[in-house]
């Protein structure tokens, strides 16, 4: 799962959901609304390296991803849900969504 800030994973997710390609996964947010984790594939953690993001791996626990209210991460929610969404986040999608949704929070916040 890659966890990021909520303003550029929730931009992330529109870049995702508006350009071509695999689109997003499964999205949840905390409790907080502080931040936002990408289920993604087995195996990205160890080529993970987005800076303000991390990317945690289950070491062979997996993740639960039934669409029931329960998500599989305490204190979370879903976003986007398992069976409304892919069944995870390309890294490479997620890593080029990720650095446009910083440039553009970049430039908003510079343009004030």
């Amino acid at each position: 799962m890659v966890t990021v800030p909520a303003r550029q994973g929730l931009e992330a997710v529109d870049i995702l959901r508006r350009g071509a390609g695999d689109g997003v996964g499964p999205v949840l947010h905390d409790d907080g609304g502080d931040t936002l984790g990408f289920v993604v594939p087995p195996g990205t953690a160890a080529a993970w390296d987005m800076p303000g993001s991390t990317c945690t791996e289950t070491e062979g626990r997996g993740l639960s991803l039934n669409p029931d209210p329960e998500p599989p991460v305490e204190g979370s929610d879903w976003l986007l849900p398992p069976g409304e969404a892919d069944l995870a986040t390309d890294p490479a999608a997620l890593r080029a969504a990720l650095g446009e949704a910083a440039r553009l929070i970049e430039a908003a916040d510079n343009c004030r």
